[in-house]
């Protein structure tokens, strides 16, 4: 997985979201990230739009100069398209952890309803789940039938 790093704006939206999925929200987060933005620097523009709804407009925290020294945009996040990694990557992998991060995100924004995941994906709801079924994924507890 490649190595994520947060702006300023993006670690204080962060810390002022309620995080009514605690740590499990978190690591789901995180994970996309990681997955949408592989070695690049997310920016509160980049993160789910239930993130950015708590930040005012041109507040940013204070951080010490050793923080904002490691947190300064990579060349890599400036580019319009990513760039491989000088390891390579596995492709087949990497499209698969794209699919499975859309596919939870769907379903998160979705309430864990399939149906409606589905549509914002732009497949048939059968085809979300035989994918969910392949992922080893689950709907969230809170919706009702698949």
């Amino acid at each position: 997985r490649g190595s994520v790093r947060l702006t300023q704006p993006a670690i204080l939206a962060l810390c002022q979201y309620n995080w009514p999925g605690n740590v499990r929200e978190l690591a789901n987060l995180v994970e996309r990230l990681a997955i949408l933005y592989p070695f690049g620097v997310v920016d509160v523009n980049d993160l789910p739009e239930k993130f950015q709804s708590d930040v005012p407009i041109g507040e940013t925290p204070r951080f010490s100069e050793e923080l904002l020294a490691n947190s300064q945009p990579m060349q890599y996040a400036l580019d319009a398209e990513p760039r491989l990694p000088r390891d390579g990557l596995d492709l087949k992998e990497h499209l698969s952890n794209l699919e499975v991060g859309f596919i939870r995100q769907a379903l998160d924004d979705a309430n864990g309803v399939v149906a409606q995941a589905a549509k914002r994906l732009g497949m048939r709801r059968t085809t979300l789940v035989e994918k969910l079924r392949k992922y080893g994924l689950q709907r969230s507890d809170n919706a009702s039938g698949v």
